[in-house]
This record gives C-alpha cells, structure tokens and sequence, in this order.
C-alpha cells in the first residue's frame, strides 16, 4: 500500500471538518448551508485535481466523472457529505474520500477503465434540515419526485429551492437519473457500533441494510396561561405527546430482536416557560430487519396515536420516508471478499442498523458496502473516530472491486 494515499485521507477528513458551525462541537453541516457550499466548492476542486469531469444535478448531488472506453452505464462510488447537528467528522465524508481515492489511483495507475467510473457526494442523507432523509440518492432513483422535493421546507420555513438558490445551485437542472446509466453503486460507512472493534476486524462486508420508516406526527391543542386555566379545561399538547412517547417503546418491545423505535427530534410551540403547549411536532423513527414486522409495526403505531384524538386534541400524521430491509448484491460482496483476501486484510460478514444511500440504489442497480470501525461504537457525536489506516485498507478493496466492475460486461 502506498503512504501516499493515507496522507491524502488525512488531508481531505481533516479540511472537511473545518467546514461546520459549530467550531468545538462537533460537525453541522446542513444541506445548503454555508458549510455545505465550502465542502462541495472543496471536493469539486479535489475532483478536478484528480482528472476527473465535474458536474451538480437539480438536488445539489455532485459527481466526479472518469469517462470510459465506450459510452455505457457508470460505477459509482461515493457516501454523503452532510452531518446530523454536533455529529462527527467521519459519518458520510470517510465514504466521500474513499471514492476520491479510489479515483486518485486509477489516475496514478493510468488505469482507463471501459465503463465510466463516477465518485459521487451526496447531499441530505441524515434528513437534519428537510427531514426524511436519503434525498439525494432519492431524487437520483425517482423515488423523491421534483414535485416532492420542491414542496420541502426546513423548521424555518425555508424552501428547498430557496436554500439552494442562497448557494448558487440550481434546481431546475436534471434531479433523475436512467437506471441504464448506472452500472453499479459502492459505499464505504463507518460501521457506527461495536461490532467490528470488538471483534478487532478491519472491514465488515455488508449484508443487508435494515427497513425503515419515519412519520412525522403534528398534536394540535390548546395555548393557554399556566397560572389561570384550570386543570380540567386544558387542551396540553404536550402532555399528549409525552404520553404517546412513553408508550411508543413498549409497542416495538413486543416484536423482539431487531426491531426499535425512536423519537429524535421535537418541537413545542409557542415553548414559553408559563404557557400551555399548544402544538407539537415530533419525529418516530421505526426500525426493523424483517419488513412483514415493520410495516405491522408502522400500522400498529398509528392505529395507536389515531385513536387518542379528541375532540380537544387534533392529531396528524405524515409518513416522510419508507424503506424495505434490503440485501446487498451477492456477487458485489464475492468482489469485496477477494479484495480483502488479496491485502491481506481481515473481514467478516455484518448486517446495517442504519439506513444508507446503498439501500435506495438497491432498488436499481447492483449495490455493496463495506464499514470499518468506530471508536468504541460511538457515531452522531464529536467524539466519532474511526482509524484512517483502516479508511486506507479500504480504498484499496474498494479499488480492486471498481477496476472489477468497470471492466465486466
């Protein structure tokens, strides 16, 4: 292996975890933000350092093109480059730079592959400003229509439209992408558990991807003074989102192993220390490996929060994401095997509690992923690490199996 390429990656994870508001706290970086503009303006301008042809489509996704031999379906490689708010440095932009990688040493190799090899950077994975999540690989697969996409708008009511207009992107290019454009797709993901430390493995070879889904839930009640209106006469939404969330973990208990359920974000209005909630928005994040138990869990979930409406209290529910547990290409993952056993590099097989891009291309075309290990399991914090020797090991199984695919008919 070349000393090269781990200088590289130091470098790129390095800068691009300069770019977030919150110096000392952790990575924000949100879709469209100012720090997003300076971490796309960086991996563009590394993009064409590496020979590559750049290009933004209509959500903002950036591609970094090495054209083929003939003119057929791409290999693309790449993650996301947005973070959760106070996450890490390495949660998207690890995947981001093992695909700027990869591409470096086809360039050093003088490698010119027959299929065109495409590192990808894409944008609104987490879902932290526009909710849902997996947007950019979404609207890339149709699974997110222009219509949809134009409709979003983030807590402050700014439209995906405008944010990225404030950053000179421009959302009347091209959002979907022909299916018959894409050969293949391949991810590298910090693992974001345990699993693979403990086990002192260096690559974990991703079987499937969990299901999931997320609602966003709206409780309308009644604003009121906390001194003056009776106990009896109060509309609180809040008291009836807390009962709704204290319950939510039980219902998900009784699927077993596999299956979880979480509420990650909440907002009370008007949030005043002496006023009566008179509305709440929360999210419900539902999980689970088996899609039989995740949609019964999804039905069982609202059929419960349904019938708590009232007529003091209003309730609305809408579904912002939904995805199949998916299994990852068998032959994609023979190609990773034999990468690792060509370096010499210990691996094992796992399966993703986490969502991710992957499992959206899934859905069109040949996908794989691989982890690699996270510092005591932690991920969506500031202490988020993960060994760049190991990022390094990676770029290079990531490489054997894109020399692979863009060579096969």
């Amino acid at each position: 292996m070349l000393s090269n390429v781990l200088t590289r990656i130091d470098q790129h994870i390095k800068t691009l975890g300069k770019y977030t508001s919150t110096p000392g706290k952790g990575t924000t970086r949100l879709t469209y933000s100012n720090e997003d503009l300076q971490a796309r303006n960086y991996l563009k301008d590394v993009m064409r350092d590496y020979g590559l042809t750049v290009s933004e489509d209509g959500v903002g996704n950036i591609f970094g093109k090495l054209a083929g031999e003939v003119n057929g379906p791409s290999v693309l490689i790449g993650s996301h480059f947005d973070s959760v708010p106070h996450g890490g440095d390495y949660d998207g932009p690890a995947g981001v730079v093992a695909g700027l990688e990869v591409a470096k040493l086809f360039q050093e190799n003088g490698i010119k592959p027959k299929y065109p090899l495409e590192v990808v950077a894409l944008v609104e994975e987490e879902g932290s400003r526009f909710g849902g999540g997996l947007m950019g690989s979404r609207s890339i697969t149709g699974k997110l229509t222009d219509q949809t996409f134009r409709e979003l708008a983030d807590s402050q009511g700014v439209s995906t439209v405008e944010a990225m207009k404030s950053i000179g992107l421009n959302p009347d290019l091209v959002k979907k992408r022909d299916r018959d454009t894409m050969k293949a797709y391949l991810e590298l993901h910090i693992e974001q558990g345990p699993i693979l430390e403990n086990e002192k493995t260096s690559i974990g070879i991703v079987e499937g991807i969990v299901g999931l889904s997320q609602l966003e839930i709206t409780i309308k009640g009644k604003a009121g003074h906390a001194g003056t209106t009776p106990m009896d006469g109060r509309a609180d939404a809040l008291v009836m989102a807390a009962h709704m969330i204290a319950k939510l973990p039980k219902i998900a208990e009784t699927y077993g192993e596999g299956t979880v359920v979480t509420v990650g974000k909440l907002s009370v209005y008007p949030n005043g220390a002496n006023v009566i909630p008179g509305s709440v928005t929360f999210t419900i994040d539902l999980r689970s490996t088996e899609e039989a138990k995740l949609k019964t869990l999804l039905e069982e979930t609202q059929t419960f929060i349904r019938q708590l409406q009232s007529e003091k209290i209003s309730i609305s529910i809408a579904e912002q994401l939904y995805m199949s547990p998916t299994i990852l290409d068998d032959e994609m993952k023979k190609q990773l095997e034999k990468g690792c056993e060509k370096y010499k590099i210990s691996y094992q097989s796992i399966f993703s509690g986490a969502g991710h891009d992957a499992m959206v291309f899934a859905e069109q075309t040949k996908a794989a992923m691989i982890f690699i290990p996270s510092k005591d399991g932690l991920s969506h914090c500031p202490e988020e690490w993960s060994d760049h020797q190991d990022i390094e090991k990676a770029v290079y199984v990531l490489f054997e199996a894109a020399k692979h695919l863009t060579e096969v008919n």
